[in-house]
């Protein structure tokens, strides 16, 4: 298996993770919305630290890069899907 392709079976076993705790929260009866904004406020904390460290702070040029990594991951996922539901054969209405 290629560098790029076992990088990427341990990234999605990591996201695979990430849902499966979120998925536990909600079966403990957290709301969606709770769990989502946790989720996002735990992403937007260690993209912080990644970005400036743990006793940093992002300037608004920093927060805007990071904004818009996540808006590429949220715009990569959201191809995923749209070509999973168009291979199924499904109505690709969106919201």
């Amino acid at each position: 298996m290629s560098e790029d392709k076992e990088q990427l079976a341990e990234f999605t076993k990591m996201v695979e993770r990430i849902v499966q705790l979120a998925n536990e929260m909600k079966d403990e009866g957290k709301s969606l919305s709770m769990i989502n904004g946790a989720l996002m406020s735990a992403s937007a904390t260690y993209g912080s630290y990644v970005a400036a460290g743990n006793d940093g702070y992002l300037q608004p040029s920093g927060v805007d890069k990071l904004v818009e990594v996540y808006r590429n991951h949220v715009n990569r996922v959201q191809e995923m899907k749209l070509h999973t539901i168009e291979s199924e054969g499904k109505d690709t209405d969106s919201k």
